[in-house]
């Protein structure tokens, strides 16, 4: 008896050791697939965003959607705020967060006037509510015709804490009183400190 309860424990052990390296939730998706790669913070409102090589230190509000499902941005009364995609994660949290400003106004340059500056490995800070800092590294850069938005590549879910930063760029349209391309910087979470 003692040698087949020892060996029903061995198969108890071996089941669970393989059902963790096969961890899979009640609809069959692969858990494990859904970690998050990184570090991630819990959710709290971004205040303000830092980005040193271009001398941004300017104040976060939340925006949303226009009617026509375009995204918001800080109204041309406040060319150095900075809008958060409300709708989004916050800054720091697992998926793609949105800050979006603008490149200049009827005055002049506005607060993302010198996005296209950053390069791979710059650094981006956000000021958070709940006391914490989170820090970006940049990855990468693009600037796309606003007709052709890698919306999926922006918005689209991802399993670390991203960062987007979008601003206009190209040419003016003086028709339609906008730019015709957009400026976007990719970045992604890789320090979080408390607020100073």
């Amino acid at each position: 008896m003692a040698g087949s309860s020892g060996a029903g424990y061995l198969v108890a052990l071996g089941l669970v050791a393989v059902a963790a390296l096969h961890m899979h939730d009640a609809a069959g998706r692969d858990r494990a697939a859904d970690a998050p790669e990184g570090r991630v913070l819990p959710a709290a409102e971004p205040l303000r965003v830092e980005i040193p090589r271009i001398g941004v230190r300017a104040p976060v509000r939340g925006v949303g959607r226009n009617h026509d499902g375009t995204l918001q941005v800080p109204p041309l009364s406040r060319p150095q705020e900075v809008g958060w995609y409300r709708h989004g994660p916050p800054p720091g949290s697992r998926g793609a967060a949105v800050l979006v400003g603008h490149y200049d106004d009827l005055r002049g340059p506005a607060v993302f006037h010198r996005l296209g500056e950053l390069r791979r490995g710059d650094v981006v800070r956000v000021v958070r509510r709940d006391g914490r800092v989170a820090v970006f590294t940049v990855d990468a850069s693009e600037q796309v015709a606003k007709s052709a938005f890698p919306t999926h590549r922006v918005y689209g879910p991802v399993r670390h804490a991203g960062l987007r930063l979008i601003t206009c760029g190209g040419t003016f349209d003086r028709a339609r009183r906008s730019y015709r391309d957009n400026l976007i910087v990719y970045a992604r979470l890789t320090d979080a400190r408390p607020a100073a």
